[in-house]
């Protein structure tokens, strides 16, 4: 398993507990669901992490959908 960092995040109040409730709903603790959403948006613009020794669970190195749309708009 990769290591994992811990890292302070400071949030709007009312950020905090809509992810919150979006985690209840998900039956994901918070941690997991910002982590969730941290590597969707990072997929969707196409900076995901490559994966490869050491990195972390479901990590890709694949192209995203948007990447690969605009190769074939080219």
């Amino acid at each position: 398993m990769a290591e994992r960092r811990p890292f302070l995040l400071r949030l709007e109040p009312g950020t905090l507990e809509a992810l919150q409730r979006w985690a209840a709903e998900e039956l994901r603790s918070l941690n997991g669901q910002i982590e969730f959403v941290l590597r969707r948006a990072l997929a969707e613009a196409g900076r995901a992490p490559r994966a490869g020794p050491g990195a972390a669970p479901g990590a890709r190195g694949a192209r995203t959908p948007g990447r690969a749309r605009r190769r074939l708009e080219r």
